[in-house]
């Protein structure tokens, strides 16, 4: 069995294998799609593939929709080339659930793949049609946060973006050069609506493509390049719209234990590509079974019904709220808290730390009873049902390769949202305390033992990277496991620090809470883990 057209024809050898197929014309879809088309979606990776392209496949099963989706790549062409083109456009969706059973589902949503490429003429005047279209609602985004920054490490433009800004459109080789050439290209034909939604996991993910969509139409419009109109009309949410969105789905790196499932039954499409600028790709991608996609609903120009699929559409502020929950309670303090004592215990999956009863337990401390009296209640989403699925379902699933050693890396820049948050919710509330905080000092102390790069054996490890490790590693370079030293000298300039945890940790009240812990962990081998019985024994 492989990924192309003419082979899902023979439908009982895929139901014999147990894949799903499209329920649904992809012929009659792609000429639908070539003539009205609705959505474009920038970012060809895995979590595309496993979550929007799936969720219109739903619409497109049902009947609900006509049309498919416009890939369209911007960063590696080679991805389209290589990994769509030659599978005519279909992928495997495998989902891992946490039982131990997968399903498998052929993906035929996708109607074109395009390269971003303004030197490719014929895949440029395709996307140039296709944003001249009035039946256009929706371009979205998984490009990545820092594919929306424009400026290089000393805050200033990088040289790319900085010769669009002088070229002008037509000559704009960014990518988001590339996409505000596009919103120009559209509105030269007619002024016409639209939403450019980021499906990106970061914080105000759509005033981040704003600002830098903004950023050239600014340029341009002060060096005379284009319409004076173009800037108001980017400027206009009733022209423009640029909704916040959350989305949470965990879709790791094609797994060897997922191939040699596929392959058993058959499916003989499962080579990796890695291209040359090492994006690692699959005709098959692996998922968890969870997923959520909240986005604010702002489209001027209508959208598809994806909230028959699953979407939840709200409004900003609601979005906000359950980003908040997420990030500041519900699952990224839980995920910083199994990294770091993960890898201080000598794990390498974060499912088998779920069979740690120790590290169960900090986890639904940390989750249920110090971050729950603060959570940001959404309204729409249940913040305790949603931790229970994280600690029940998501986190233990051993189908899922994630390991802590990976979630640890840059942990300095986010203790501030994952810790910091709940910290200052308490020192606000008059009818809580900070003190009442027993185990978030414990992650924060366990992170300072785990810069030292040594487990709880006495074996050393390498810490994962982070832009602060250099100078965090420097300050603690005096400190030896079994040996006395001055713990507040050596920690005093890193736990005042409010980059890092959110607030000033002595300032709270808790620094020297910090420091007791930290000597605790650092009593000799095995004293993370002796420190940990003891403090659950407590709780």
């Amino acid at each position: 069995m492989r990924l192309l057209d003419g082979e899902l024809k023979d439908k009982s050898v895929w139901e014999k294998a147990g894949i799903e197929l499209p329920g649904f014309d992809r012929e009659v879809m792609k000429a639908e799609t070539a003539k009205c088309p609705q959505w474009v979606h920038f970012g060809a990776g895995n979590i595309f593939r496993a979550f929007p392209a799936a969720l219109q496949q739903k619409l497109l099963n049902e009947g609900v929709e006509k049309t498919g989706i416009i890939v369209a790549e911007g960063y590696d062409y080679e991805i389209v080339k290589k990994a769509y083109r030659p599978q005519d456009d279909l992928s495997l969706l495998v989902t891992l659930k946490a039982n131990g059973t997968i399903e498998k589902t052929v993906i035929g949503s996708l109607a074109q793949s395009l390269t971003v490429d303004r030197h490719d003429e014929a895949d440029w005047n395709r996307l140039k049609e296709i944003f001249a279209s009035k039946s256009l609602q929706m371009v979205s985004f998984t490009i990545t946060e820092k594919g929306y920054s424009l400026t290089g490490m000393d805050g200033n433009y990088r040289g790319d973006v900085a010769a669009d800004f002088e070229a002008g459109p037509d000559k704009a080789d960014s990518y988001i050069g590339k996409l505000a050439a596009l919103c120009y290209h559209r509105y030269a034909n007619g002024r016409l609506p639209l939403a450019l939604v980021s499906m990106d996991n970061c914080s105000h993910n759509g005033d981040k493509l704003y600002a830098a969509v903004h950023a050239y139409a600014e340029a341009w419009t002060k060096n005379g390049l284009v319409d004076e109109g173009f800037l108001a009309y980017i400027e206009s949410p009733e022209n423009v719209s640029f909704p916040w969105s959350m989305i949470d789905k965990i879709t790791p790196r094609p797994d060897d234990s997922v191939k040699k499932m596929l392959e058993e039954v058959g499916f003989t499409d499962t080579e990796s590509i890695v291209t040359s600028k090492n994006t690692y790709v699959a005709p098959f991608v692996n998922a968890e079974e969870a997923e959520y996609l909240v986005i604010e609903d702002a489209f001027p120009n209508g959208r598809p019904a994806l909230e028959k699929s699953g979407v939840m559409f709200t409004t900003r502020e609601t979005v906000e709220k359950v980003e908040r929950m997420k990030v500041c309670t519900c699952l990224n303090p839980l995920h910083t808290t199994l990294a770091v004592y993960g890898c201080l215990l000598g794990y390498t999956k974060i499912s088998e730390e779920m069979k740690d009863q120790d590290l169960v337990k900090l986890v639904e401390i940390i989750g249920y009873k110090e971050g729950l009296p603060v959570v940001t209640d959404p309204g729409i989403l249940s913040p305790k049902k949603f931790i229970d699925e994280v600690l029940q379902i998501r986190v233990p699933n051993p189908f899922m390769p994630d390991t802590p050693q990976r979630i640890a890396c840059d942990t300095s820049q986010k203790l501030s949202i994952r810790f910091g948050e709940t910290i200052k919710e308490y020192a606000a509330r008059p009818e809580l305390q900070v003190s009442d905080l027993k185990f978030i000092p414990m992650v924060q102390a366990g992170w300072c033992r785990y810069l030292l790069g040594v487990d709880d054996e006495g074996n050393t490890f390498t810490v994962s990277p982070d832009p602060m490790y250099e100078s965090l590693a420097k300050q603690l370079e005096g400190v030896k496991i079994g040996e006395a030293c001055d713990v507040h000298k050596v920690l005093e300039p890193i736990l005042s620090n409010a980059k890092i945890f959110g607030v000033n940790l002595y300032e709270v009240g808790l620094g020297e809470t910090v420091e007791g812990i930290f000597t605790e962990l650092t009593a000799g081998p095995g004293a993370v883990r002796a420190t940990l019985k003891k403090h659950l024994a407590e709780a």
